[in-house]
């Protein structure tokens, strides 16, 4: 059996801002566990190098259908909503490479409600049960994906609106730059080729006169 593995991160204690409607989303989007069993999460962020909640067991997972990219718009985190910047979500198309995480039954309503707040801040984020592959065989996990009927997906902007909305960027949790830097360095750590945000990467530092 695995060793059962656990990380110190406290538990999230954000509160979403918004409209009743939007809370009414919120909530409508907490993670509905399956009865009585283990279960996995696919994490494609910093979920990856930085989980956070009580785990079992760590696998390289590949998602298909859905990749990583820069297509929610931050009015928390990482922007305002004045001047926001722009965060990960998994949007349609592709495949993405990432981690998936197995939770022991016991931790699953614990660890869900950590996820809750950590993943939705806003309603621009759904939980939905995906398949993934891994080096062991393919494994069903929750994946939080970006919903894009919501007000905050950006969608596929130009590489000069990136760029813009990147560098303007500065939430809570710091700077969008920051993130982008932190997100590349981390993805190179684990052997994970992503050369759309290696690209992204080089043309905000350029602009940003760090190159």
């Amino acid at each position: 059996m695995a060793k059962r593995k656990s990380t110190t991160g406290k538990t999230a204690a954000k509160v979403a801002e918004g409209t009743a409607e939007e809370r009414r989303l919120i909530d409508a989007r907490r993670l509905a566990l399956p009865p009585g069993g283990n279960f996995w999460v696919f994490g494609y962020g910093s979920l990856m190098w930085r989980p956070d909640f009580p785990y079992l067991e760590c696998r390289p997972a590949l998602l298909r259908g859905w990749h990583r990219a820069f297509c929610v718009y931050s009015y928390h985190d990482r922007g305002a909503r004045q001047k926001p910047g722009l965060v990960l979500g998994l949007d349609r198309g592709g495949a993405c490479r990432g981690r998936a995480f197995l939770v022991a039954a016991e931790d699953g309503p614990t660890v869900a409600d950590y996820l809750h707040g950590r993943e939705m801040i806003s309603g621009v984020y759904e939980p939905r049960w995906v398949t993934v592959e891994t080096p062991e065989g393919r494994v069903r996990a929750v994946a939080y994906l970006a919903d894009r009927a919501h007000e905050q997906y950006a969608g596929k902007l130009p590489e000069a609106e990136l760029v813009r909305l990147i560098l303007q960027g500065v939430g809570s949790a710091g700077s969008n730059l920051d993130y982008i830097e932190n997100t590349v360095r981390h993805l190179d750590e684990l052997g994970i080729a992503e050369g759309a945000l290696h690209r992204l990467l080089r043309a905000v530092e350029k602009k940003a006169g760090l190159r």
